[in-house]
């Protein structure tokens, strides 16, 4: 006879909730970077671009009785596999006895469980982008520089890397020490100027006006990933993950399996978080577990410029 936590973890109105909570736990700043391309098998093909790819607009002008042009997508095809991913919320018996809240108790663990998992996603996206990126160019933001002249002429080079004009979109993505120092500047501060219609009439830059002032008027956001440097058994050492690092990469909101924009994160459509149960070997406790697949994937590194910033 199945338990109480195995009857309700099965039930429609809980799965719900555990892919409601899985989909705004996503953390921002990796769907951000790797936008979510639902599919309907685990594992497939998409297309993977590099510098050597070429684009070229196709004739679309068929003459009567005439063949059209097939569309075709110079390319590597490359395969994703959306891997498993698990983690388990126990319950123990006797917290089932105490409580008739145990649909509540449920719901308590796909919501802490969507939050770690959402953690953990952005820094695998992160740290894969750092990774397909590689070492960057070093920019000096001083009181003589011009941050956003630097982040314009990443954007242009984007823009052509992606070979994809104007239906590709741009994401600017600040490290928290990066965004301070842009922030501050005086040549990004003057341009912030009470009555300055070029920017806003906002004195202070933030991430939803910043955007103003680049050119295509990308989206902005910042990263506050922390993670510990430290190894376990020593003093935590925490430092922000992107820290004095900033992203320019092409990006669509809506991404395909097909589109030549930086990251993509491929998910089984219909499972990003399925709840179910299971009872553990001792028999005191029943453990939530919730299951999941994804598989991130760098699709065009050449469409991206990282810019490691420096005061001096």
């Amino acid at each position: 006879m199945p338990s109480r936590l195995s009857t309700i973890s099965a039930s429609p109105i809980i799965r719900e909730f555990a892919q409601g909570a899985a989909q705004e736990a996503t953390q921002p700043v990796a769907d951000f970077l790797a936008p979510t391309v639902n599919v309907s098998t685990s594992i497939g093909r998409f297309k993977k671009y590099t510098e050597k790819n070429r684009f070229r607009l196709p004739v679309t002008k068929r003459a009567i009785g005439g063949r059209a042009t097939e569309l075709r997508f110079e390319a590597e095809d490359e395969t994703f596999n959306c891997a498993p991913h698990a983690l388990d919320y126990p319950v123990d018996n006797l917290e089932q006895l105490e409580t008739e809240g145990l649909e509540n108790i449920l719901q308590e663990g796909a919501v802490a469980v969507a939050e770690v998992a959402g953690l953990a996603h952005e820094k695998t996206v992160i740290d894969a982008a750092l990774d397909a990126i590689g070492a960057g160019t070093d920019k000096t933001w001083n009181s003589s520089a011009d941050p956003v002249d630097d982040i314009d002429a990443a954007i242009l080079a984007t823009i052509k890397a992606a070979k994809y004009g104007s239906l590709m979109g741009v994401g600017v993505l600040f490290g928290a020490t990066a965004w301070k120092i842009f922030k501050n500047a005086a040549a990004v501060r003057a341009k912030f100027v009470v009555g300055n219609t070029k920017a806003s009439n906002l004195a202070i830059p933030t991430e939803a006006n910043a955007g103003q002032l680049f050119l295509g008027t990308p989206e902005v956001r910042t990263s506050y990933m922390v993670y510990d440097t430290a190894p376990e058994g020593k003093a935590e050492s925490i430092s922000f993950l992107l820290d004095s690092t900033v992203l320019i990469f092409a990006r669509k909101a809506q991404p395909t399996r097909r589109d030549p924009s930086f990251m993509k994160t491929f998910r089984l459509m219909g499972q990003w978080m399925v709840p179910g149960s299971y009872l553990r070997d001792d028999g005191r406790v029943e453990v939530a577990k919730f299951d999941w697949s994804e598989d991130v994937q760098v699709t065009n590194s050449a469409a991206a410029v990282r810019y490691n910033i420096k005061t001096a």
